[in-house]
């Protein structure tokens, strides 16, 4: 079947019947942090739905920690301004001297900054092992074709929300800039100017040696200034309602499969999968399961597998192919990423890009390191969106229009997979 044969009323269809559902989510299982009981329910809820039209489904359980991912704009806040604060009063009543406080302080500071990057940044379970686990699921849907499978495409998206963020709730993308500038940028600072410091203790390097011998240490107190706004960034009692991020790929990855059945579509060799993530908002921990248990299956030569990850449907004018992910540090299948590009142009969305998740990260990452062909579709605003991870996020705010082009976008990439596969050079 070509996309222009797909009927449009299902798909418009389908498009009331996600905002009735989030709708409804929302208001009935409550704030969805990762791995909780509400996560489960509203999976449960989802499960009850794609039985009616999908062959099989199933959770699949592992373990995760959710305030490991963010928890560390707390403990290393509080350890810079515990350390610099601490030597400082030392260094003034001749303790210890400043080339030692410079020392202790630099140490503290590289390990924040190892910290940050690793969780943050890379998104490594780095310091999870330090925090509580607890059991979450992902929700397995899959729809079998008439022979044998050939060919798989999953459409996944998560259904846990974020913590809080204070900057974007207060003061948006400004918010973000005053918050996190100085916090990482201190840190930074710190870092060089202690190890500046250190080697200024044993090579003569004049006035310059000496003042930094002698003053530099005051420089710590500004990054301990700026740490207080870092302690403040996250609210952990407080979860986003998550209708756009990421009820709305939630939704995706059902109504894909909801619109082949409503549409009468049975493939031949295809299998179609809708893929339900938990632990998305705690730094991928579900897709990082998913892949590992999955990867053998799913790098197989005998059934050629791809992953799309929808990840938000709000701001049109952003809807894009992000062929490149974390922080642009992991950049997806380029071959599988042009199927989507193409598969929007011919579903007569003309403004698609290929463009880069250059703050944070999306499930398609933890596949693609995986080595699983993976790519994400999304479609919010980059700034970020004022949104995004706080108490906006709620179903007042879904755009039934970003999410029937989306769907557009994801139908037509199913049937043109199923026609051709990846096309590779």
């Amino acid at each position: 079947m070509k996309f222009s044969q797909f009927p449009t009323a299902v798909i418009k269809e389908n498009v009331d019947y996600t905002v009735k559902e989030i709708t409804n989510v929302i208001k009935k299982y409550g704030p969805r942090e990762s791995g909780n009981s509400a996560c489960l329910d509203a999976e449960k809820h989802l499960k009850k739905e794609l039985d009616q039209f999908c062959d099989e489904t199933h959770f699949e359980e592992y373990q995760v920690a959710p305030k490991a991912f963010l928890h560390f704009t707390k403990t290393i806040s509080v350890a810079i301004i515990i350390t610099v604060v601490t030597c400082l009063v030392l260094s003034l009543t001749n303790v210890i001297n400043f080339f030692i406080a410079q020392c202790i302080v630099g140490v503290v500071v590289a390990v924040s900054l190892l910290v940050t990057a690793m969780e943050f940044l890379m998104y490594k379970e780095f310091v999870d092992g330090l925090y509580k686990h607890i059991t979450a699921r992902n929700l397995v849907a899959t729809r079998k074709p008439k022979g044998e499978v050939k060919r798989r495409i999953v459409i996944s998206g998560h259904i846990d929300a974020a913590y809080e963020w204070r900057p974007i709730l207060y003061g948006k993308e400004k918010g973000m800039v005053i918050c996190m500038a100085p916090a990482i940028g201190g840190g930074i600072a710190s870092f060089i100017i202690a190890l500046v410091t250190i080697i200024a203790n044993f090579v003569d390097m004049g006035s310059f040696g000496e003042f930094m011998l002698s003053y530099s240490y005051y420089f710590h107190i500004f990054t301990a200034l700026a740490m207080i706004l870092l302690f403040f960034f996250v609210d952990f009692k407080k979860i986003s309602p998550g209708a756009n991020d990421n009820l709305t790929g939630t939704y995706s990855a059902a109504c894909a499969l909801r619109m082949l059945d409503m549409a009468g579509v049975e493939f031949e060799n295809t299998e179609v999968v809708a893929m339900i993530t938990d632990g998305e908002e705690c730094g991928l921990r579900g897709a990082k399961a998913f892949a590992k248990d999955h990867v053998k299956e799913y790098t197989s030569d005998d059934v050629e597998t791809v992953v799309l990850c929808v990840d938000t449907l709000t701001d049109l004018e952003y809807l894009n192919v992000y062929s490149k992910d974390m922080t642009g540090t992991v950049k997806h299948d380029k071959a599988f990423s042009q199927l989507v590009y193409d598969s929007a142009k011919e579903a007569g969305y003309d403004n698609i890009e290929f463009a880069n998740v250059f703050f944070g990260s999306s499930d398609a990452a933890a596949f693609t390191q995986a080595g699983i062909t993976a790519t994400c579709l999304a479609a919010m605003d980059p700034a970020p969106a004022d949104y995004y991870h706080n108490r906006r996020d709620s179903y007042d705010r879904l755009v039934p229009e970003a999410i029937e082009t989306g769907y557009k976008v994801i139908i037509s990439t199913i049937l043109n997979f199923d026609e051709n596969g990846v096309k590779r050079n």
